[in-house]
Parts: C-alpha cells; structure tokens; sequence
C-alpha cells in the first residue's frame, strides 16, 4: 500500500509488535516519515493505553500515524495470521521480553525462512552477551550504564527526568531499518537489527569514559564537576526565577558584564580570563550572583539575547504546551484522539525540504483497522 507518496517511506509496509515506550517510537518514527505502520495489539488493546502516573501520555505521544489491529497471538489462529501478516510486510518491530517472539514463532528466524527479504528490528535490554537475558527498564540501565551516576550528586544517582533511553533506543532501531532498506535495494535480502537499551545508555555516557581514559581520573558526577567555562550556571533573580547563563569565552564574560553594568569586573586581575576566572570560580559565582538578584527576568533576558549571550529559564513540561517558538515553528499540531477529542502532539525534531513530518491520522482506536487490514490479507490469500 502507498500510505504516503509524497513522504520518503511512502509504500513501505511496518507490521509492529510492541508496548511501552521504546518499540513504539521506532515505529512512530517509521510512520511519520510515511510508512504503514500496523501496530498488533491484544484484545483488550495495548495495555500502555491505559497506564496512569507518570505513564499515563506514553500512548498518545509515540503511536501517532498508526493503524491499530487486534489479534490474539498466543493462539494457534492469532500467530498463524500474524505471520502471515508479517509476509506482506518490508519490516517487524517488537519489543518484548527476551525469547518470547521465539516462542511465538514470530522470531526472524522463524519468519525470514519464508520471508528472507524482511526486515526486523528487535529492542531488547541489552545485545547478546552475558547480560542479554536480563529483563531492562529505563531506569534499570541509567544506573548500569553511567547516566544515573553522572546526574545526580555523589551518593545519590538520579535518573533523567524522561524515557531517554526508551526514546533514543527507538531511534536507533529506526536507523538501523533506514540503513538495512537501503542494503536490501542492492542485495534483495533483509536482516535483523538490534538495538538496546543498556548499549545507548553506555554510547551516551561514552564521552565521561573517554575522559578517564585520557586522564586516569573519574570523571565526578555533573553537580560536582570542574567547569571548563567560569559562567555556566543557574542564578535566581529578584523575581524568584532562575535563569540558566552561560559566558564561554572571554568576549562573552566582557559582554555579560556591559549588560550587567558592572564593567568594573573586567578590571579585576583575578577575573582577566577564562582560566583565571575558574580558578576562583566559587568567589565569581558568588559575586554574579548578588548582582543578579537585582534583576527581574522579563527585562534581563531581552538584554541578554540582543547581546548574544546563551541563557534559558528553568521551563516546566506544562509550560512548553504554550511555547511560542514550538507553536509557530509547527512543531507542535493538534491530533484527533482515539476518544474523539483532541491534544497537542510533539513532531519529530527535524525539517526535510522546509517541512516536519506531521500528523496524518488520528490516533487510533483499538482494532479499528482489524477489518480493513485482515480483509485485504485475506483477499491476498
């Protein structure tokens, strides 16, 4: 089926076996940039629809541009037909517990015998090795694999605020079946693909490692690190909020300090350059932070952007739904629900040709595309 000529992946067909957070956004990648992505779920519907806490936008937010069709595939008649579904299909995606798709006989090698030209990525915990049984959540390997140690201050590791191993496990699960398309065009065969989360947490924690093997010393935890740069740091301001200022160079401090009126710094033999500047960091911080406690926000910021000098309020999820860059940029649209309202949904963060890859279709249902997917199969047969 064409779903989308005028998208890159337009014509390619995505049968996805997933839940949670990680599969899911592969397969949302995959269907933003045009492809048919048939998510398989439960009767019932994916259980991940109806989380609460935390969880509870998890749905909405990685399984837009899907086609949602229900079949029960721990019986004998639900694998049958999910494996011959699979056989119209260029890619599977699953994510579940290691050794499960296997029993099901919905593995890829069970399914490439048939279909050697298919695709099929799996998101595991971990790549095979010694760990690669253990069942993985997002938390599980930000303690594993650095990340946790790095956020938080010594003796309490604290995890990222987000899925961002789920997230970015999803992305290189999406790229590694952007490269294999590409290699099945030359070679007309498929392959597995693998990705993980303990492995991405690791690649993003690599640069603190390669600071050890360069140094020989631990790289510290983020709130106790040594600054490369002397103005890098969250102030409070006479308002009550904080703003996160970042000086980097010595042509910015210079700058920072005219905005501030207080050129008398630049003066200071202590503060002459960068590296003069860490060295009484502590003292620096002090001193900026006193003047800046005299300084409301929605008049130091203009002043700070004309100048050039990087800064950020200390912005809360809730916050960002009324953004006015992600409202005019298009970066955040309106979706119809499966419940017939209607919330705000994230693009994905790039531009191809001038334009985001959007929201084609509605969330869906659960099963709403059962008929129309299952009778087209059966019509094949």
């Amino acid at each position: 089926m064409n779903q989308a000529p005028s998208l890159p992946l337009g014509g390619v067909r995505v049968l996805e076996f997933t839940h949670m957070v990680m599969g899911p956004t592969c397969g949302m990648i995959l269907a933003d940039l045009g492809a048919e992505v048939i998510k398989v779920e439960p009767p019932g519907g994916d259980k991940t629809r109806k989380l609460p806490g935390l969880g509870i936008g998890f749905f909405r937010s990685f399984n837009r541009n899907k086609k949602s069709v229900v079949l029960d595939i721990t019986s004998p008649e639900g694998r049958q037909t999910a494996a011959e579904l699979a056989g119209t299909c260029d890619v599977v995606l699953e994510n579940f517990r290691p050794g499960l798709m296997k029993e099901l006989g919905l593995d890829y090698h069970t399914l490439s015998a048939s279909y050697p030209e298919m695709i099929y990525a799996s998101h595991k915990g971990f790549l095979p090795g010694p760990y690669e049984n253990r069942l993985a959540l997002d938390e599980v390997v930000q303690m594993m694999g650095g990340l946790s140690y790095m956020t938080g201050p010594e003796g309490r590791p604290l995890r990222a605020g987000t899925s961002v191993n789920d997230i970015m496990g999803g992305m290189f699960g999406a790229i590694g079946v952007l490269a294999a398309l590409r290699e099945r065009e030359r070679t007309g065969r498929g392959q597995e693909i693998q990705s993980a989360l303990f492995e991405n947490c690791v690649f993003l924690s690599s640069q603190h490692m390669q600071q050890y093997l360069m140094t020989g010393e631990p790289p510290p935890p983020m709130p106790s690190r040594v600054s490369a740069w002397s103005v890098y740091d969250v102030f409070t301001l006479a308002d009550g909020e904080q703003l996160f200022i970042g000086a980097v160079s010595d042509k910015q401090f210079a700058t920072l300090c005219r905005v501030l009126e207080r050129t008398d710094l630049l003066e200071r033999p202590e503060y002459a350059d960068n590296a003069s500047r860490v060295a009484v960091r502590p003292q620096l911080l002090a001193e900026l932070g006193a003047i800046l406690a005299n300084h409301v926000a929605h008049a130091l910021t203009p002043k700070l952007e004309a100048a050039g000098i990087p800064y950020a309020p200390i912005t809360r999820p809730e916050q960002l739904v009324e953004d006015p860059h992600l409202k005019e940029s298009g970066g955040l649209v309106p979706m119809a629900t499966e419940d017939g309202g209607t919330t705000e949904a994230v693009l994905l963060p790039l531009l191809m040709g001038g334009r985001r890859p959007g929201v084609r279709m509605p969330l869906p249902k659960v099963g709403e595309h059962t008929e129309e997917v299952l009778s087209a199969l059966r019509s094949i047969a």
